[in-house]
């Protein structure tokens, strides 16, 4: 009987209690980030590069708009060997305290906004050193950091590595301390000497990461993601150098930056059980109802008496005294208690005039829309919706002429033709520039500097006549706190509200359970003190029905828009099109009626035409940018404040150019 099944069978024991206890230890928190860097965005060279970015920029603008500094951020990508790229991005903000630099920038987990409820990109303290974790890694090489806070203290230039078993920094350069880089000339003879690479600004902080990457354009890439953080961000400028040093230069287009957000205490709804169990384990001695007034957003001393009444827990009884089944009575009372909604004053939203401006500033088109909606809670999180579309008609290749094309060839500094489409015409994408490049018949690898003028005039012809725009889907820009999201696009709230919403009857084409077709763009920014990710890479929002609520009444904001607008335009076109086929007859009905009735031909000619004029009036209807009929009743077609209609043929967004630098006059001998 007390024989066991293993004595019987006569196996040998693998392992006891004694040896698994000794096999068993802590992990740091680094240590198991740096096996599973996948769950931060890490899980392929192609998104390692786009993540580092992310991150860096992300910090670079919060970091800016704390200090009330309007952001410029360098952003420098540069092979250094066939799969690794070194990616340095710098910025005009504060700078960093020296003994902060280390522990910012070499331990996961630490960082200054995890505890607060107020909007910021970053959250975990996790984003910039994972990224310098993950380069230590493939690469070997440190992470290098240069901070300066003021013009006449020094510079502090840190090389860092993590030591993931310790989750520490060890700092490799100036034994152990970092390096004091001293202002003024000496300094920048210091920083040339030793090859640090620092665009010289008053203050700022540069972090330079060398890493194993893959390097590509189009969806997911480092261009599309600079190129949305622009328009998310209108007051920021953005300079971009990117591997084929290429220089991208976006410019702000507003000098105003957005108000701040305030820090505010939890809302009672958005506690969960065990969290108020560890907060009255937490508190220091008080009664339960100061406990709640002062723990808490949106809880006056009436609010708490109801509470307690309601749970009938004592509120004068200090909070020491108060036991688990207590605490479970005081939340259930909470969740039946109506309390109000939590103030909105911590989040941030772009705003429609800016929206619109970023959306001008950086995607052609012809016609804008924004929507703002009020602000809404989830789980006592305030959280705000904000949607903008940009509608585009004619590609910006057709819209070129020859003078400027030969002067975009002349100037351009791409090495192929296919190159030089897809740095000149924002929006072009790589598929279009191919489908022109093969209509022309020119070679895939022709530099546009050496085409002659027959081929010149292939080009030409070919950009004129290829649509570009055929079979195009709508392109969803998804933001979370102005940071854009561009992975994992299907599992995220926006994509499958944006799906599910009726664009059809917003004059746009759309098969069941797809994208709507069409030159559109559209973008969906939510602002929250603490936006729901689906995973620790922030990458796609998770299905609140609160939140795709209110996705879906943006939506159909600016989709009334484009609609009244589309509709409008189709009306002027089909008037349009009457009115030449008017016109083509009238000549020789005049003639025929003049033989006939023996009329003045031209007289009737002339009543035929204003005749024909008249009953296609709206052929010569104008809008202004905000889609009211110009020199008419304005209410007949008011779109509102917040749309934007412009001539897409003169969209200075549509061509990126180099800027060429003037020669000095040679001075007078």
């Amino acid at each position: 009987m007390g024989v066991s099944v293993l004595a019987k069978s006569g196996a040998k024991r693998r392992s006891n209690a004694t040896a698994m206890a000794a096999a068993q230890k802590e992990i740091s928190v680094s240590e198991f980030f740096a096996k599973n860097r996948h769950l931060l965005g890490f899980d392929n060279p192609r998104k390692a590069l786009l993540t580092t970015v992310k991150e860096a920029v992300d910090n670079s603008l919060d970091a800016c708009e704390e200090a009330g500094i309007l952001p410029e951020i360098w952003v420098h990508i540069e092979a250094t060997s066939a799969n690794r790229y070194k990616v340095g991005i710098q910025d005009n903000g504060p700078g960093i305290l020296k003994k902060q630099i280390p522990l910012i920038f070499g331990k996961l987990l630490y960082g200054s906004k995890f505890h607060r409820l107020r909007q910021s990109r970053g959250q975990q303290g996790i984003g910039i050193s994972a990224a310098g974790m993950y380069g230590v890694q493939t690469t070997g090489k440190p992470v290098k950091i240069i901070s300066k806070v003021s013009v006449r203290k020094p510079a502090h230039y840190y090389e860092i590595q993590i030591d993931t078993k310790k989750n520490e920094p060890k700092i490799l350069n100036g034994k152990g301390d970092g390096v004091d880089i001293p202002p003024g000339e000496k300094g920048a003879t210091y920083i040339e000497k030793h090859g640090i690479e620092w665009v010289d600004q008053p203050h700022g902080t540069r972090v330079t990461i060398e890493l194993e990457a893959k390097f590509v354009r189009g969806r997911g890439s480092v261009d599309e993601y600079l190129n949305q953080t622009a328009i998310a961000n209108p007051h920021v400028t953005l300079h971009y150098l990117d591997p084929d040093d290429y220089q991208y230069d976006y410019e702000r287009s507003t000098d105003q930056l957005p108000s701040e957000p305030k820090e505010i205490k939890p809302h009672p709804y958005g506690v969960e059980v065990g969290r108020l169990a560890q907060m009255f384990e937490e508190s220091e001695a008080m009664s339960v109802s100061e406990f709640m007034r002062t723990k808490f957003s949106r809880v006056t001393p009436a609010v708490a008496k109801k509470v307690c009444e309601s749970a009938k827990v004592g509120s004068r009884i200090s909070v020491k005294k108060v036991d688990r089944p207590q605490i479970d009575k005081l939340f259930e009372a909470i969740q039946a208690t109506r309390i109000s909604p939590p103030a909105t004053d911590c989040i941030c939203p772009i705003g429609e005039d800016l929206i619109l401006k970023g959306l001008h500033q950086v995607v052609p088109g012809e016609f804008y829309a924004a929507a703002t909606r009020p602000p809404g809670v989830y789980r006592g999180n305030p959280f705000q919706v904000e949607v903008g579309l940009a509608y585009g008609g004619t590609a910006p290749t057709q819209n070129i002429t020859k003078d400027l094309l030969q002067e975009l060839l002349e100037e351009t500094d791409t090495r192929t033709v296919r190159q030089f489409l897809i740095h000149t015409f924002n929006g072009l994408g790589a598929e279009a520039a191919d489908k022109i490049v093969k209509t022309s018949g020119l070679k895939t690898r022709q530099a546009p500097n050496g085409l002659k003028p027959k081929e010149r005039e292939k080009l030409f012809d070919a950009m004129k006549h290829v649509n570009v725009a055929e079979g195009q889907g709508m392109e969803v820009m998804r933001y979370a706190n102005r940071v854009p999201l561009q992975f994992q696009q299907a599992a995220c709230a926006v994509t499958q509200t944006v799906i599910g919403t009726n664009w059809r009857g917003y004059g746009l084409s759309q098969s069941r359970g797809a994208m709507p077709k069409g030159p559109v763009s559209l973008m969906v920014h939510i602002a929250s003190v603490w936006v729901p990710f689906t995973s620790e890479s922030k990458e796609a929002i998770a299905s609140y029905p609160e939140i795709q609520k209110e996705i879906r009444l943006g939506l159909q904001a600016v989709g009334r828009k484009l609609g009244m607008y589309l509709r409008r335009r189709l009306k002027v076109k089909q008037q349009s099109d009457r009115r030449e086929i008017f016109l083509r007859y009238l000549k020789e009905v005049a003639s025929a009626v003049s033989v006939i009735n023996a009329a003045e031909e031209k007289e009737l000619y002339d009543q035929l035409v204003m005749v024909a004029q008249k009953r296609t009036a709206e052929a010569d209807m104008k809008m202004d940018d905000r889609g009211r009929k110009i020199e008419e009743d304005p209410t007949q077609l008011n779109l509102g404040d917040n749309v934007l209609i412009v001539d897409p043929a003169s969209h200075e967004a549509a061509i990126n150019r180099v800027a060429v630098e003037e020669e000095p006059e040679a001075e007078a001998v």
